[in-house]
């Protein structure tokens, strides 16, 4: 009796060993036909930084190919105007109230007697219960890699990403020769090996040893935030070349280009191998160009305002065969739309309790469908300086408040003293004049909608005065 015992239980091990081994083995062959997801999210590059968009200025030839390959989007817009709050929402797929990340670092920067009410505190850690897409792909069976900038958490490893190239929680890498400051964990192979190159090494290391599963590639790069050092061989080319409406930074130039024949490596790696047929390719910028570094006229300011110089980015997505090559999208889109359009591309459900705040673009990119006209919302309860001639405030890029579009109809609160701003931005793409006198029915609806999502999304305010403040 024991020995029957003994026969049946392994009989029933192997039978369940065999089914484990099939149910994996299935999965994995299932995981062989996903496609690839590659993000592409330039660090501080403007809506007019590439050709694709008109600049003359700057030469980005790979990029501009690439995206005559897919769907270039005109109206595509980052979910917040600096780097850690626009990053946290792309991959968690929310606004800004529901994980805290509003700006970088402190809340409260600038003179405290120039600030007249006390601003909401900074998240600066993405909670750990937020699911981010690189988790919900590497449970989908996805190799996962992070190269470049994070900004979000100390180790993205601990997010999802299987290998991590360069990324902790800095916002940018203090210097792009040796020693890089900020990314001690990248070794350069020889004294003046400019970071961004080495960055693509690693990223071309990755790629060619993913064999046997799908990958999520998040490539970031560093590039291009300041500090801005110059790529030496490129350098002369630019102090020679003219001007174009207004952009003349021939150092910063020459990281644009450099980041471009990068990109470039990175797609004739992906065409070589063959892996190209089968990747589905975003490319957005985290945030408008800095507006001391690069101009993005005819839209307004830049990095760090609300004005469409600072939220407004150059994006277009490559899928071949899929999407159809050389077509523009003149409707609204926000990095927000990532995450559900990568869940459905790959054919993943969206987890129960997750809450996403985009919608899917996948069947406009696919012609199969179109996006209903619907609100777009930022929310900055904070402070942010720096101002300049086109915020029309010399202290403050950002002063705490909310920012609407809809439709053609852009309009932004301050909080400090009730001020509104009302645009049509089909007429007056600058924001040069503000309609809110003229046209308060406008307002009024307007108004609605954004408190309602503030009440809905718990989006906080503040009110509480500043004892410093000194009235000028």
């Amino acid at each position: 009796m024991k020995n029957i015992t003994v026969v049946l239980s392994f009989v029933f091990l192997s039978v369940l060993f065999i089914q484990c081994s099939s149910s994996k083995k299935e999965n994995i062959e299932q995981s062989f036909n996903k496609p690839n997801i590659l993000l592409i999210n330039i660090d501080d590059m403007g809506w007019r930084d590439v050709g694709f968009m008109g600049s003359e200025y700057y030469e980005t030839p790979n990029i501009d190919e690439l995206a005559a390959g897919g769907m270039i989007f005109t109206n595509a817009y980052a979910s917040a105007s600096n780097c850690a709050p626009s990053r946290a929402c792309m991959l968690s797929g929310q606004w800004s109230p529901r994980h805290g990340i509003y700006t970088v670092t402190n809340s409260d920067r600038g003179k405290s007697e120039t600030r007249k009410i006390i601003p909401i505190p900074n998240n600066e850690y993405m909670p750990d219960d937020n699911l981010l897409i690189p988790e919900i792909l590497k449970e989908a069976g996805y190799t996962t890699c992070h190269a470049g900038k994070w900004h979000l958490t100390d180790d993205p490893t601990q997010r999802g990403f299987d290998v991590n190239i360069g990324g902790s929680h800095a916002g940018n890498p203090g210097s792009y020769y040796p020693p890089y400051k900020r990314v001690p964990s990248l070794k350069a192979p020889s004294d003046d090996y400019y970071l961004t190159n080495l960055v693509m090494d690693k990223t071309l290391e990755f790629l060619n040893s993913v064999e046997n599963a799908p990958f999520f590639l998040y490539y970031s790069p560093y590039a291009v935030h300041t500090p801005i050092q110059p790529v030496k061989n490129l350098l002369l080319k630019y102090e020679n070349k003219p001007e174009w409406n207004g952009q003349n930074n021939a150092k910063y130039a020459t990281m644009v280009e450099n980041l471009d024949i990068q990109i470039g490596r990175m797609i004739d790696n992906l065409e070589e191998s063959g892996k190209l047929e089968n990747t589905f390719i975003l490319f957005i910028s985290d945030n408008g160009g800095l507006y001391r570094v690069t101009k993005q006229w005819p839209l307004r300011a830049g990095k760090g305002a609300y004005y469409e110089g600072g939220i407004r980015e150059p994006m277009f997505v490559y899928w071949k065969g899929k999407v159809q090559a050389e077509t523009k999208m003149e409707i609204p889109v926000t990095n927000l739309d990532f995450y559900p359009t990568i869940l459905e591309v790959v054919g993943i459900k969206k987890p129960a309790d997750k809450v996403l705040d985009g919608q899917s673009i996948l069947p406009v990119l696919t012609g199969k469908g179109e996006l209903n006209e619907r609100p777009l919302f930022w929310h900055f309860p904070i402070y942010l300086e720096g101002g300049n001639a086109e915020t029309q405030d010399q202290i403050f890029r950002t002063r705490p408040g909310s920012a609407l579009r809809l439709g053609d109809w852009k309009l932004i609160q301050y909080f400090e003293n009730n001020d509104i701003e009302l645009y049509n931005l089909k007429d007056d793409i600058g924001e040069n004049n503000n309609l809110a006198q003229s046209n308060p029915e406008k307002v009024k609806e307007l108004l609605g909608i954004l408190e309602k999502w503030r009440t809905e999304t718990n989006a906080p305010v503040p009110t509480e005065l500043n004892p410093d403040y000194q009235v000028n």
